[in-house]
């Protein structure tokens, strides 16, 4: 495979369905790897680069006690966005991503490399803590391979049930 949109691709022309995605850390770099794929506007529906708390709430209806709460970079924020993606497109399903992509920007409790991600279908909202390593470039290629990736594998996970 070219790279992780190919099957990608396939898989939501086979069921019809369009992707919606909400980036943080990646900046629209998971929109890109999609749109690089000629023929992407019959599955890519639209992506929403919230990379501010401002954005998160204003683009995906996020309310901003719950970022307060838990932080931007949280599971509760990740899901949140998932859902927010869905909620304000036509897409069945949805890739949520935040995190710290460096240099600066990380603690003790969320270091640089740290990325929450979440992918909405109709199954649900499935949701994942990863720890990158690298510089702030190959944290966010890492984290865009992995999005990717990971939704790939729920469709076909719910293909089979």
């Amino acid at each position: 495979m070219r790279d992780p949109c190919t099957l990608l691709a396939r898989l939501l022309l086979d069921k019809g369905w369009f992707l919606a995605t909400a980036e943080s850390c990646t900046g629209g770099l998971i929109a890109a790897s999609c749109t690089d794929l000629a023929g992407s506007s019959q599955w890519f529906e639209r992506g929403f680069v919230t990379y501010s708390n401002a954005a998160k709430c204003e683009l995906l209806g996020i309310d901003a006690a719950l970022i307060n709460a838990h932080g931007a970079v949280s599971e509760a924020v990740a899901r949140a966005m998932a859902f927010g993606a869905l909620a304000r497109s036509h897409a069945q399903v949805a890739i949520a991503v935040t995190g710290v992509a460096g240099p600066g920007g990380g603690s003790a409790d969320k270091p640089v490399g740290t990325v929450w991600l979440a992918w909405a279908t109709p199954m649900g909202i499935t949701s994942e803590l990863q720890h990158f390593v690298g510089d702030r470039a190959a944290v966010r290629h890492a984290t865009v391979q992995h999005a990717l990736t990971r939704l790939t594998k729920l469709i076909q996970t719910e293909s089979l049930s």
